[in-house]
């Protein structure tokens, strides 16, 4: 069994993987649009023998037979980022842009989908691929269990570009690696008159101004010092003309955590922050905490198997330090055992240093078959 060499295997598609990368680059689709990117996926899976289960815009694919499964998964969609790259695979839609590197996971993942069809009779088992929609925001991850993408499955792995760690570097975590994130939505509602006479308003602004700086407590006073969590208020809206004082302010943020019972304070300690500041001043308060995505919490074993497959076949890895990003395959990890991997772009002297979600970034096109190599073994070792 499993005499073939993922490596030279992704070496030897390398350019098919770069031409995927870049054709997907230039015509970009933002959540749940990933029309044209999901035909071209599932036009080459069928051709290469898999069978096909549609989920919107979603695909889920299944190649070979045998008691385990291993699942990979990459996702599609792109951002609302006008390119200031000038590069000839340029995204040619206005205001659309693969600046977080989900055309380069659809392509790697299409080596390796090319790759394991070639050589299904060595492996003892099935792969399930994910090609999943709607990461930025969508929570695609969700609508791909809801239609069964996880059925059977043993084992989950994912594979991001990482613009934070030296290109062609795979990189690995045991345990929490990227933060739990949820949105709050908040109004502070006085009584709003005339900026002369402020004696007779409740005015919002500085009882705003009191709450958001008293939210900055939480991270600092309440929040154990060797744990972490990040509660930022990040828009604020409120008044319009100078002499007239508003009856409400608005405000929006987002919370972080890395530990659910960390979610969990800090939810509580923002209701009694906004309950206590309001009625110290007579106003009132309406408070909304919408959790979008759990952390993403590798598996332990997952996680020394991944750095077993790297160390086999050759390829660099390293670990890779925790982030207060958010990544919706943190849903495919409640469930089943896997782990989140990176695959390191960051290359200065090719320019390619610009954060995720920069109109700038890229990725470093030479080392995507290397991802390519890394879900092929590890689906090989998997399979054994």
């Amino acid at each position: 069994m499993g005499t073939f060499n993922p490596r030279s295997e992704s070496e030897r598609i390398k350019d098919q993987i770069i031409a995927w990368r870049r054709d997907f680059h230039m015509h970009p689709e933002l959540k749940y649009e990933e029309e044209r990117t999901s035909r071209i996926v599932e036009e080459h899976l069928r051709e290469w023998g898999y069978s096909i289960k549609r989920v919107g815009t979603g695909i889920m694919a299944d190649i070979g037979e045998g008691k385990k499964t291993i699942a990979l998964r990459a996702d599609m969609d792109a951002l609302p980022v006008q390119e200031e790259n000038d590069v000839p695979y340029k995204s040619r839609v206005p205001g659309k842009m693969h600046a977080c590197g989900h055309d380069a996971h659809t392509a790697m993942l299409l080596g390796a989908a090319k790759i394991i069809a070639e050589h299904i009779d060595e492996l003892n088992g099935r792969v399930r691929l994910i090609f999943q929609p709607a990461e930025e925001g969508g929570n695609g991850a969700v609508k791909m269990i809801e239609g069964g993408a996880l059925e059977g499955v043993d084992a989950v792995f994912g594979l991001h570009v990482w613009i934070d760690m030296p290109s062609g570097v795979i990189g690995i975590r045991e345990g929490p690696f990227m933060a739990g994130a949820g949105i709050f939505k908040a109004r502070i509602i006085g009584k709003g008159g005339h900026g002369a006479s402020p004696h007779q308003t409740v005015d919002p602004i500085p009882i705003a101004a009191e709450a958001i700086l008293a939210l900055q407590t939480i991270a600092s006073r309440n929040v154990p010092p060797i744990e972490t969590g990040v509660v930022s208020v990040t828009a604020v809206q409120a008044g319009t003309a100078f002499n007239v004082i508003p009856e409400e302010v608005q405000m929006k943020g987002t919370v972080r955590f890395f530990k659910h019972e960390i979610g969990e304070l800090i939810q509580r300690r923002m209701k009694e922050i906004l309950e206590g500041v309001t009625m110290a001043h007579g106003a009132s308060y309406e408070l909304s905490i919408e959790e979008l995505v759990p952390p993403t919490v590798n598996d332990k074993g997952m996680a020394a198997f991944a750095r077993k497959v790297a160390e086999k076949y050759g390829l660099r890895y390293g670990d890779v330090e925790p982030t207060m990003g958010a990544e919706d395959f943190a849903f495919y990890l409640q469930k089943v055992p896997g782990a989140f991997l990176t695959l390191g772009i960051y290359n200065e002297e090719k320019g390619i240093i610009y954060p995720h979600h920069h109109p700038r970034f890229d990725v470093d096109e030479d080392v995507l078959h290397l991802g390519t190599a890394m879900e092929v073994a590890l689906a090989m070792e998997f399979l054994k």
